[in-house]
């Protein structure tokens, strides 16, 4: 036989010895780690004072509520987080479109153009129309309320005449209906900056304009199908519909939007042409939040995975961010953007978001990178205790910027410890 072939058996024969020690090893940080039990803390101490993004917003935003509602659940009584839930449907708009988010309506002014609902004359709505990840946040936020509570009544109360299980599915209907492009079977929303809720073409850019560049993400579709999959799970008897739209728009994603050549997911295709001049190459760019949700999502092999966290820790690296949280790299450069604050690694264009790097951290554990998401887990709950508290973002230079209450941080890395935990538990265990 071929001496590289008893190389290779004595390799793997290694590799397998070295696991159960690696993970012994693992175990012991985590169970000694100095910034864990403080931000599990500094988490329930944070989430107990309201539903609201943070310190720095008035409204209650279902794209945030959706990755803190677990960690409510743990203060919180189940009527309480339901509530907020039926908010959202009883502000369902007619055509099954979900809002953005609510304020008590004496307190709307914050230059929204604001919903009211006969439903629920105590709030006003606002709907960032640019975004397309509404409805599945949603999905995704009952689906983790029953998960959570065990509570899946919620499914049977009404909003006006149509039950909560209803709605849920007007809004996925809503999706396919008004935001599906039939030539590349995905949804579309405006050009933002990944995961981001801002266009190049306005000052603000929050709403759908004559100037806006429709154009097809990976994250919004990477939400999608995460919304399908709980949906068919609360609803098995609906299945039968769903099914083949996950399956499309599955399919879809990897054929349109993976760049297999360069490992990673284009940008944007665009729908009417680009914002941007035509000699950028957008494709440089690397989304990490989108390629995140889309390894939730179940759209890359364990391969693609690594060669992603790779990708991402050599993008901190140039960038001399202080975290996978990075948006993105490179950002767009100075000027793409109308909106001051998306200035090269300013808010949603290369700013870093433990939001989206926290939701990196729990996909590398769930699929069997516990050493690594342990690594890149350390800087973001480092700077929880340094700066005492869960900020928006931090600049390149690991600067806290905006609310200093950010529940969604606050809730990602309150889940990303309990799967180290149960990751610890389980292999005790063995």
């Amino acid at each position: 036989m071929n001496k590289l072939f008893f190389i290779g058996i004595a390799a793997g024969l290694l590799a397998c010895a070295s696991q159960p020690d690696q993970n012994e090893n693992l175990m012991k940080q985590i169970q000694t780690n100095e910034y864990f039990e403080f931000v599990k803390e500094k988490a329930l101490e944070v989430v107990k004072t309201g539903f609201n993004a943070g310190d720095g917003y008035g409204e209650v935003w279902i794209r945030d509520y959706n990755t803190f509602i677990e960690l409510s659940a743990e203060v919180f009584e189940n009527h309480v987080l339901k509530e907020n839930l039926m908010v959202f449907f009883r502000m369902q708009g007619d055509d099954g479109n979900i809002i953005d988010g609510f304020i008590p309506a004496e307190k709307a002014g914050g230059g929204y153009d604001y919903i009211y609902s006969e439903l629920e004359p105590r709030y006003a709505g606002h709907k960032n129309t640019v975004e397309t990840d509404q409805e599945s946040s949603l999905v995704q936020s009952v689906y983790k309320y029953v998960q959570a509570t065990g509570d899946n009544s919620i499914l049977n109360e009404k909003a006006g005449e149509k039950t909560v299980a209803e709605r849920l599915e007007w809004s996925m209907d809503f999706l396919m209906n008004h935001r599906h492009n039939e030539q590349y079977g995905l949804l579309w929303g405006a050009t933002t900056a990944d995961w981001g809720d801002v266009q190049p073409e306005h000052d603000w850019g929050v709403y759908l304009t004559d100037d806006t560049h429709y154009a097809i993400d990976i994250y919004d579709n990477a939400m999608f199908l995460i919304a399908l999959e709980n949906l068919m799970e609360l609803l098995p008897e609906q299945k039968e519909k769903w099914q083949p739209v996950h399956q499309q728009i599955f399919n879809n994603c990897r054929k349109h939007l993976w760049d297999e050549t360069n490992q990673k997911f284009i940008p944007h295709i665009y729908l009417d042409g680009s914002p941007f001049p035509d000699d950028f190459n957008e494709n440089e760019i690397y989304y990490h939040g989108g390629t995140a949700v889309a390894i939730e999502a179940g759209l890359l092999s364990k391969n693609e995975i690594k060669t992603s966290v790779e990708k991402m820790a050599e993008n901190v690296k140039l960038s001399g961010a202080g975290s996978i949280g990075l948006t993105m790299y490179p950002p767009y450069p100075e000027g793409f953007f109308k909106n001051e604050g998306m200035y090269p690694y300013g808010y949603q264009n290369g700013g870093d978001w433990t939001w989206f790097g926290g939701r990196m951290i729990q996909q590398l554990i769930k699929n069997d990178f516990a050493v690594e998401a342990y690594e890149h887990m350390q800087p973001m709950v480092k700077r929880v205790k340094d700066n005492d508290g869960f900020f928006e973002w931090y600049t390149v230079n690991n600067e806290p910027k905006g609310s200093g209450t950010f529940r969604g941080s606050a809730g990602v890395l309150w889940k990303a410890i309990q799967l180290f935990e149960k990751f610890t538990k389980e292999n005790n265990q063995q």
